[in-house]
């Protein structure tokens, strides 16, 4: 069974509602009017037909989100569209290739490894017993940092088998830069999600409670002031899983941050 956990008080939430909501409350009737009035949808969710996409630059400059609703009314259902897009997916890896090239965050549009492990990190009896493997089972770690050009997307932690894998994956995990996925991607694997936190809401508790009865005749103000930028936490989304191979046997346990990378895209 997939355990989901929704963390909506971490320090990283509290904080930003102190520091900024009262910014996006003031500017919430005249965000929302605009959405309403243009008929906007958020277009992470909607089924859509994609359009050929611009060449990639060749340099993406880092996007600042401004502190309003609709800003954060879209972050919110770009961290549900990747949490629901790595829940339905065998590779998180892969998932996160197709989000690097859908949102045009570097040229090349495939996710690299860099491995920041500096010591091995022991699992305890109950993931011995996840993978199901003795006390005397040689396991491997592996830490790293999911890239997608210079951008973070995911910091993963890895413990793996490597008697469950061929010797050709065992040197590539050891000696290359490839991710986890994208080595053991022959063995057809399938993903078990224990569970999948999201760690920051960008929307405070009770905001649905807080909209216009009728949100047509909220006027705009004739000028308001500048909006300053969002701050975004740099941890999002956490995943834990159970990488299995097609014939059932496990071979990975994984933990999974995604960092706030995964915003860095200008939208049009």
């Amino acid at each position: 069974m997939i355990e989901l956990h929704s963390k909506g008080g971490s320090a990283g939430h509290a904080g930003g509602k102190a520091q900024t909501g009262t910014t996006w409350k003031q500017h919430f009737s005249f965000s929302l009017f605009f959405l309403f009035l243009a008929g906007s949808s958020i277009s992470p969710l909607a089924a859509q037909t994609p359009s050929p996409s611009p060449a990639i630059p060749q340099a993406n400059p880092r996007v600042t989100w401004p502190d309003t609703f609709v800003s954060r009314l879209k972050i919110w259902a770009l961290i549900e569209t990747l949490n629901a897009e790595l829940l339905a997916a065998d590779s998180a890896t892969l998932t996160l290739d197709k989000w690097c090239r859908d949102h045009q965050l570097a040229p090349g549009a495939q996710i690299l490894a860099r491995r920041t492990d500096t010591e091995q990190k022991p699992l305890t009896p109950q993931q011995r017993n996840d993978l199901r493997i003795g006390t005397e089972e040689p396991v491997a770690y592996r830490r790293v940092a999911l890239h997608c050009g210079d951008l973070v997307l995911s910091e993963a932690e890895n413990w793996y088998v490597p008697s469950r894998l061929t010797p050709a994956m065992n040197e590539a995990l050891e000696q290359t830069d490839s991710a986890f996925g994208r080595v053991v991607r022959p063995l057809a694997p399938q993903r078990h999600t224990f569970s999948a936190r999201i760690l920051w809401h960008p929307l405070p508790d009770g905001w649905e409670m807080a909209m216009p009865e009728n949100p047509v005749q909220a006027a705009p103000r004739p000028a308001d002031p500048p909006v300053p930028p969002l701050e975004i936490p740099a941890h999002l989304l956490e995943h834990r899983a159970l990488l299995s191979t097609s014939e059932h046997q496990p071979f990975s346990l994984v933990i999974e941050t995604y960092t706030s990378g995964i915003l860095s895209f200008r939208s049009r």
